[in-house]
């Protein structure tokens, strides 16, 4: 798995693990399985899928793996600084940035940044403008996005972007609905936010932004409510699989959004093996 174009050309491949002293595994089940927690976040980079926090036991956790396909194996990589769960993760410039999140006490507003040369975090980015969890988080245009969360009392339709050459967040047109926990992906030089929940249901609803408007617009609706969702952009469609529907049970079905269309359609076994 790893970040692509909209032609679905890998982009950003770094050196994914130092393969001389591992066995390759069978091709089909990935080895060494990531440490059990709630709702880690995650977020693929040229060739790797890093997992970041999440609840282990009932407590936000530090710990960050990483999978890389070639050899089929997930390893542990330097621990970010706080330890915190419902973190947002994003991929800029080769580096990976997390924002926000909670422990049991608090909601944060900072933002760390790992370098995978190096293997090391850094704490020397702007906060984002306020404390949240369940932000959504994705690069678009040399810029990160963050938009939406919950501050601890309600979920918010903030949107600010941040400048890595000026390390500086800016306010941006905020979203037309509240939303926290909800997916997003760039398409077309749009982005898109989908679903999540507004405070007090699961949403279907979707819409995406025009930076060179500067402006929201309302997309066709999921199939489904979901938050939570795992979520790409693949050669011109957007995909959405998983996540809790608003009685709070997983999900285990996926969705393919036409931008041409605009519409969603429910991804079926033999579709899904197509994709693969």
């Amino acid at each position: 798995m790893g970040v692509h174009d909209e032609q679905g050309a890998s982009m950003e491949e770094p050196e994914c693990c130092d393969q001389q002293t591992t066995v390759q595994p069978p091709a089909n089940r990935a080895t060494s399985t990531p440490s059990p927690g709630e709702l880690p976040a995650n977020e693929a980079h040229g060739d790797t899928m890093f997992m970041v926090g999440g609840w282990v036991q009932s407590s936000p956790s530090f710990l960050v793996e990483r999978f890389c396909p070639d050899i089929n194996e997930w390893r542990s990589t330097a621990h970010v600084f706080t330890n915190r769960a419902g973190v947002a993760v994003g991929a800029l410039d080769g580096r990976i940035y997390t924002a926000g999140g909670e422990d049991d006490a608090q909601r944060y507003s900072s933002v760390e940044r790992y370098s995978p040369d190096s293997d090391c975090w850094s704490t020397d980015v702007a906060p984002l403008s306020s404390p949240r969890s369940g932000v959504c988080l994705v690069a678009m245009d040399g810029y990160l996005y963050a938009a939406g969360g919950h501050d601890g009392f309600t979920a918010v339709n903030i949107v600010e972007r941040y400048d890595p050459r000026t390390n500086e967040w800016s306010k941006q047109p905020p979203m037309l609905t509240r939303r926290s926990r909800a997916a997003a992906a760039v398409l077309q030089g749009h982005l898109y936010v989908i679903g999540g929940n507004d405070g007090e249901n699961t949403l279907s609803s979707v819409e995406r932004y025009d930076p060179l408007e500067g402006a929201w617009s309302v997309c066709a609706h999921m199939l489904s409510p979901r938050e939570s969702a795992g979520c790409a952009a693949y050669l011109g469609h957007v995909y959405v699989a998983g996540g809790k529907d608003e009685l709070n049970l997983k999900l285990c079905s996926a969705e393919r959004f036409d931008a041409c269309e605009m519409r969603w359609s429910e991804m079926h076994e033999e579709q899904e093996r197509e994709c693969k």
